[in-house]
C-alpha cells in the first residue's frame, strides 16, 4: 500500500495507531503532491523521550543502504537524511521507509531488503551482504543451536560465531507491526473485509452489550465503534453465553450470526440483520438454527463464487461426551433462513484435535474450497488451527496430517481465526491466543493477532513463522 502524504515537517500526532495513514490536507488547488517519506521503527527501537509514535513522517525522500551498525552494546542504522535511529541488540535494525507518490522514485509495490551481519557465511557466488526481495520477508528472531535463521521464504543464512545478525528493511509495504492487535479479551474474532475497512467482532458471554465493533483499515489499528446489540437490544429468546459473533454481507445487507443459548437451555444459532455493518441490527426474533438435543455454535457464512450463501456451524458435542462434527447449509438469499439440506463436512477424527472441532471459516482458492477450524481445548496449549479442503463447499472434506498454526514461546493457544484479503492482496489470518504465562486465569484474556497465510505450491495454506511476536510488515 501507498500512503498519500502531504504533510512534510517532522511531527508527532499523539499516539496514532497503526492504520492511520498521512493524509493529504488537500489544498483545492491540484498541485503536484510534494515528496515525504514515513519511516516507521521496529519493536528494538530505541525511541528518544516524548517521541509518542514508532514512526516520524520528513520532508523528501529517505534511504538506507540495509547497513546496520553495531556498537557494542546496540546497533544503529544511518539513514540519508543523517538520523541515525538505535536498536537495541547486536544488529538488529529494522525499518520500513514509505514514500508518498510525490517522490520520483517510489517504487510501485512491497520490497524486502534482507542484510546479514557479521559471519555470514555467503555463497560462492553470493558478492553482496543482502538479498533484495519482492514483497513481505520476515524471521522470528530466533538463532537455532548450529547457528541459522529461518525466514519466511523458506531461505536459511547460516552464520559463524553462534549469532545470527539480521536487519530488515522494507519499502513501500505500509508500516509495522508487532502483535498483539488488540491487547486485551476479545475471543474468537471474526472479521468482515468491506470497500477498504475490516469489521471485526468477538465474544462478550454475558456482558449487557453483546458483540464489540471495532473498525481498521490495515487489519492491525483497531477502534471501538460499538456493540451488535447495544445494551437493552439483546434478543429476547436469547438467556445469555454470547459467543462467537461473525459479521457477513449477504445479498444486500449485512447479517450478524452468533451463537446464544436459547430459552430451554441450548446453545442455538441466531441472526440479525442491518443495513451497515456498523448497525442498527434486527434479530430475527428466535434462533435461525436450533436443536433441542444438542448445542449448536460457532456459526460462520461462506459465499462461493456462484454467489450462493451457505452458513457453517459445530455442534458442541464435546459438552455431552460426543463428537464435534462442523455442518454446512445453503441460505435463502437473504441470509436469514435455511435453504436446503444440511452436509457434514468434518468431525474431530485426529489426535491433535482432541475432543474437539469447532470455529469453522470457508474460503474458495484455486478452485478448491478450505476449511479453516480450531481443534482441542481453547483454555491450554493444545488449542491450535487446522484446515482441512473438498472439491465443492458441501463434499466431505480432506485433512492433512496434522494442524498448521500452534502454540510458540509467547503466544498459547492459537486458533478461531477468520481468514481474509489483506490490504496488499495477500491472504492474512486473524486469530486469538493466550499470551505466555497469562493463560485461562483472572485477569487474561484471549488477544487478537494478525499472521500472514502462504499457499504452497501443492494448493495447502501454510502460516510461516507465526504465531509471530516480532515486528514485521504490514499485511
Amino acid at each position: 500500500m501507498l500512503f498519500a502524504i502531504a504533510a512534510c515537517s517532522s511531527h508527532h500526532d499523539g499516539g496514532a495507531s497503526a492504520d492511520a495513514p498521512i493524509s493529504s490536507d488537500g489544498d483545492g488547488g491540484g498541485s503536484a503532491q510534494p515528496c515525504a517519506t514515513r519511516i516507521s521503527y521496529g519493536t528494538p527501537w530505541l525511541a528518544p523521550a516524548n517521541h509518542a509514535n514508532r514512526y516520524d513522517d520528513v520532508d523528501g525522500e529517505v534511504t538506507w543502504d540495509g547497513t546496520c551498525v553495531d556498537d557494542g552494546a546496540n546497533s544503529y542504522a544511518v539513514l540519508s537524511n543523517g538520523f541515525k535511529p538505535y536498536f537495541t541488540g547486536h544488529s538488529a535494525c529494522i525499518l520500513a521507509l514509505d514514500e508518498s507518490a510525490g517522490c520520483a522514485t517510489a517504487a510501485p509495490a512491497c520490497t524486502t531488503r534482507i542484510t546479514y551481519g557479521a559471519g555470514w557465511i555467503a555463497a560462492a557466488d553470493h558478492p553482496n551482504s543482502y538479498d533484495d526481495v519482492a514483497g513481505r520477508v520476515f524471521g522470528d528472531d530466533v538463532c537455532h543451536a548450529n547457528s541459522y535463521a529461518t525466514l519466511s521464504n523458506g531461505f536459511a543464512p547460516h552464520f559463524s560465531g553462534g549469532t545470527c545478525p539480521i536487519s530488515w528493511r522494507y519499502e513501500q509495504c505500509g508500516g509495522l507491526y508487532t502483535n498483539p492487535d488488540i491487547p486485551h479479551d476479545c475471543p474468537d474474532p471474526g472479521v468482515l473485509h468491506d470497500g477498504d475497512t475490516y469489521y471485526l467482532v468477538c465474544t462478550s458471554g454475558g456482558a449487557a452489550a453483546a458483540f464489540p465493533i471495532y473498525t481498521s483499515h490495515d487489519l492491525v489499528g483497531w477502534h471501538a465503534m460499538g456493540h451488535i446489540f447495544p445494551t437493552g437490544t439483546r434478543p429476547t429468546w436469547a438467556t445469555g453465553d454470547f459467543w462467537a459473533p461473525e459479521i457477513h454481507k449477504v445479498g444486500a445487507h449485512y447479517v450478524a450470526y452468533y451463537s446464544a443459548r436459547n430459552a430451554d437451555g441450548k446453545l442455538s444459532i441466531g441472526a440479525a440483520s442491518a443495513a451497515s455493518p456498523l448497525g442498527p441490527f434486527t434479530d430475527l426474533g428466535h434462533p435461525l438454527i436450533h436443536d433441542a438435543n444438542m448445542g449448536l455454535i460457532d456459526a460462520s457464512e461462506f459465499t462461493s463464487s456462484t454467489n450462493k450463501p451457505y452458513v457453517l456451524w459445530k455442534e458442541d458435542g464435546n459438552a455431552v461426551g460426543k463428537h464435534t462434527p462442523i455442518h454446512i447449509a445453503p441460505l435463502a438469499d437473504d441470509g436469514l433462513s435455511l435453504g436446503g439440506a444440511t452436509s457434514t463436512l468434518i468431525t474431530n477424527d485426529q489426535a491433535w484435535e482432541g475432543a474437539v472441532t469447532e470455529g469453522p471459516w470457508m474460503v474458495e482458492h484455486g478452485g478448491m474450497f478450505y476449511l479453516f477450524y480450531s481443534g482441542n481445548s481453547y483454555a491450554n496449549s493444545t488449542y491450535a488451527l487446522g484446515v482441512a479442503r473438498g472439491a465443492s463447499p458441501t463434499a466431505p472434506m480432506t485433512k492433512p496430517a496434522g494442524p498448521i498454526l500452534v502454540t510458540s514461546s509467547a503466544w498459547v493457544g492459537p486458533g478461531h481465526a477468520s481468514i481474509v484479503d489483506a490490504p496488499d492482496g495477500e491472504t492474512a489470518v486473524v486469530y486469538h491466543a493466550w499470551a505466555a504465562g497469562c493463560v485461562n486465569t483472572a485477569g487474561c484474556g484471549r488477544e487478537v493477532l494478525t499472521d500472514l497465510i502462504q499457499w504452497g505450491s501443492d494448493g495447502w495454506p501454510s502460516i510461516p513463522l507465526a504465531p509471530s511476536s516480532t515486528t514485521r510488515p504490514l499485511p
